[in-house]
């Protein structure tokens, strides 16, 4: 058994979750909801109803994978299906990068199908929705980034209402409540060393870095305030895209690394 058996495996109960195909109307409501708005509201560019749709998808989907990511492997201890795993050939690395894959089909799906049923309707009544690349690649990369932070939740969560408080906690402080603990946390600090902690705090929150990169790429870097002049000028350089790969398959490694540790460790424990 290796990790492409356990993704197929994870698709099919991806697909058989009804919290999959509850996400999956949600979010198509979700995206012909943004279709209707942007269809009121042509405009190029970044703009604020731009950054009211980019807001809108930050509140779904990191959520979204965040639970269904979470749940997925917590259900894996509680039904004993990890120790019946266990006992057949199976290596931690694979095991753990086949339910990424897994998850991240089945949501990345449920993404295609909400995009595809806005184009083809957008299409059919003569809709056009400004920056639809952008606005794809900005929820694909907010379902893999958080996909990678649930594979982490999921492993030091013992059950699933651990797993849906670890979750939603995550998504409230990282989405909801990220500008309050900013605020806070930089009141107390020197007026020299308030703009490297900004950018390092913001390295470290997916949905931040995401949402910056992509208001950047739309030319609404000026609505960031001076303090992410930094990011403005090495986003829209010539290797703004490279770097961006590279912060998001390094945060993707990070998260994937430290949950390898602490499930590895808790297997050899027994």
């Amino acid at each position: 058994m290796n990790a492409w058996h356990i993704a197929v495996r994870e698709i099919r109960i991806g697909f058989r979750n009804p919290w999959a195909y509850s996400f999956l109307g949600l979010f198509s409501v979700f995206s012909l909801s943004l279709l209707l708005i942007q269809a009121q509201n042509d405009v190029e560019g970044f703009s604020s109803i731009t950054g009211t749709l980019l807001n809108l998808m930050l509140y779904l989907l990191p959520l979204m994978a965040l639970l269904l990511g979470t749940f997925t492997l917590t259900s894996e201890k509680e039904e004993g299906s990890w120790q019946l795993l266990s006992s057949y050939p199976l290596s931690t690395f694979a095991f753990l990068s086949g339910k990424y894959i897994g998850m991240a089909i089945v949501m990345l799906t449920i993404v295609a199908f909400g995009f595809g049923l806005t184009g083809v309707v957008g299409a059919l009544v003569g809709i056009r929705f400004g920056a639809f690349g952008l606005f794809i690649a900005f929820s694909s990369g907010l379902v893999l980034l958080f996909l990678a932070v649930a594979l982490w939740l999921g492993t030091i969560a013992s059950n699933r209402w651990q797993a849906l408080i670890y979750g939603v906690s995550v998504w409230f402080f990282s989405v909801i409540g990220w500008p309050t603990l900013l605020i806070a946390v930089l009141g107390f600090v020197p007026y020299g060393f308030i703009k490297p902690i900004l950018l390092a705090l913001t390295a470290l929150n997916p949905a931040e870095f995401v949402r910056l990169f992509v208001i950047v790429r739309l030319g609404g870097g000026s609505a960031l305030g001076p303090e992410y002049y930094d990011w403005i000028v090495w986003v829209r350089g010539p290797y703004g895209l490279l770097l961006f790969s590279l912060l998001f398959v390094g945060f993707i490694g990070a998260a994937a690394g430290v949950s390898y540790v602490v499930w590895e460790r808790r297997r050899i424990r027994g």
